[in-house]
């Protein structure tokens, strides 16, 4: 016999799992790779994001007590994430305010980000607010303060809106093993709660079901442009920056993404003449737009690392191995994938030549 109040859920969980699911049917487009491999880290890949949505809209997804997370590491990995990049995230609400602080240390690039974040629903992510550190006051110690609010503020400032819902704290490394990441953090200091409240059956099927749809809609949005970049391989992809930047780009920065296509013994060169830049960095990704093996293989390269030609040329070559010319990326076991070259704060945007060659 039920006591009184007693409720049973196991209705919400199938229906978080059957949305869940439909993450899946990725893998069965038209256009998704069949391959042993390719469908094993799509597969993989679902599985990476189901971790990351739990813990974004489940276990961090109060914004009266927001909590930095890494949405992306070495393992989850999402639309062509930065290898030369930590990616900290916090859920917000556009109605409240919050103290944003910390001490820089020795990252070269540290920028924030409001955005509404749409990847269930239609996968943007647009800009609300920006700030980045060349533009913020930073004490002699290192240490900062940003105030994140609707209303202007004195100092440093990052706008919300009404529809911000995420903030985005990129940290971009020359060097990692060497560079000192910038410390952060987050509080709201508008009036609010003092503790969070308890959890209701509302809540946790509303934050199950976000979860299992921002799963599906970033499947979806990130296999729609390996589909764009598929029918031009082993060239720069010419799409409009501004999809990109809605997508949750970090609008400093240019995009030039790319499908690669080779068969054995063949080589992707890529040449070109840098502009005047903050930095720059090239790497390759898997048909599902996940950085390759980062941690264990040389699958990148940036403007700190590279090697120059005599007249200041820059020369990428991915091939299985190191051909002895130009700055080597390896293929790491990939005969297709898609990749992507970003330009940081440049004065224009040359768009490297690209050409197959066989080694």
């Amino acid at each position: 016999m039920a006591e009184e109040g007693e409720v049973r859920l196991e209705s919400t969980w199938r229906e978080f799992c059957e949305v869940l699911a439909q993450a899946g049917e990725v893998l069965l487009r038209p256009d998704a790779p069949a391959t042993p491999l390719d469908q094993a880290e799509g597969l993989r890949y679902l599985s990476r994001l189901a971790r990351t949505a739990l813990n974004m809209l489940v276990d961090s997804s109060d914004p009266d007590f927001p909590r930095l997370f890494l949405l992306t590491d070495d393992t989850i990995k999402i639309g062509a994430d930065n290898p030369d990049n930590l990616y900290q995230q916090a859920v917000i609400a556009g109605d409240r305010t919050y103290r944003i602080s910390g001490k820089v240390n020795t990252v070269p690039y540290l920028s924030f980000g409001s955005k509404a974040n749409r990847y269930a629903i239609d996968g943007t992510m647009a800009s609300t607010g920006e700030i980045e550190l060349e533009q913020m006051e930073v004490a002699a110690d290192g240490s900062f303060e940003i105030v994140a609010s609707k209303a202007p503020q004195p100092g440093n400032w990052l706008p919300l809106a009404d529809d911000s819902t995420f903030l985005i704290v990129r940290q971009t490394f020359e060097d990692k093993a060497s560079q000192q990441p910038a410390e952060v953090r987050i509080e709201r200091i508008s009036q609010g709660p003092a503790v969070p409240a308890l959890l209701t059956p509302e809540t946790i099927r509303a934050q199950l079901l976000g979860a299992a749809a921002w799963a599906r809609g970033t499947a979806n949005t990130f296999a729609t442009w390996s589909e764009w970049f598929k029918p031009t391989p082993n060239q720069i992809y010419l799409g409009d920056q501004a999809v990109f930047q809605r997508a949750g780009g970090d609008p400093k920065i240019w995009y030039g993404h790319a499908y690669f296509d080779l068969q054995p013994g063949e080589a992707w060169v890529l040449e070109v003449m840098p502009p005047k830049c903050r930095m720059w960095n090239f790497q390759l990704d898997n048909y599902w737009m996940e950085s390759l093996d980062h941690v264990h293989q040389q699958v990148w390269v940036n403007s700190h690392q590279a090697k120059y030609e005599d007249d200041g040329r820059i020369v990428v070559v991915c091939a299985d191995e190191d051909p002895g010319f130009g700055n080597w990326v390896d293929l790491a076991g990939h005969r297709r994938g898609t990749a992507l070259w970003r330009w940081f704060e440049a004065e224009d945007f040359p768009v490297p030549q690209c050409r197959v060659v066989r080694l």
